[in-house]
C-alpha cells in the first residue's frame, strides 16, 4: 500500500543553502527509484526557513529497508545533525484519493 510522508524542517538560517542543494540532490535522485511516486518540497510563505515535504512511496517497508540506504542520502544524513533549529517533525499517512489536473 502506498504511504506519504509529510516532513517539517525549520532551517538554521545559514544552512537555508545548504539544506536546499542536499535536499534538491536526494529529491533528484530518488525521482528515478521504480517504488517512488511523487514529491512536493513547500516553503511557509511566512518564513523562508521553514519547510514542508510530501513524499508518497509505493511501500512503507521498503521506504525503510531499501530507500533510506541509498548511497546518494550518505551526505544529507551527514548533514543533518546542523541544518536544523529543532527535530524534524514526521508524519506518516496512507492515501485514500489523489486528484490532479
Amino acid at each position: 500500500m502506498p504511504v506519504t510522508y509529510v516532513i517539517k524542517f525549520d532551517v538554521v538560517p545559514e544552512q537555508r543553502a545548504n539544506f536546499l542543494r542536499l535536499l534538491g540532490t536526494v529529491l533528484d535522485a530518488m525521482s528515478d527509484e521504480p517504488t517512488f511516486h511523487r514529491a512536493v518540497l513547500h516553503r511557509d510563505p511566512t518564513s523562508e526557513y521553514r519547510f514542508m515535504l510530501y513524499e508518497t512511496w509505493e511501500s512503507h517497508e521498503e521506504v525503510l529497508n531499501v530507500q533510506l540506504k541509498r548511497s546518494y542520502r550518505n551526505a544529507w544524513h551527514e548533514a543533518l545533525p546542523g541544518l536544523f533549529v529543532s527535530d524534524r517533525d514526521i508524519e506518516i499517512w496512507e492515501p485514500l484519493r489523489s486528484d490532479h489536473r
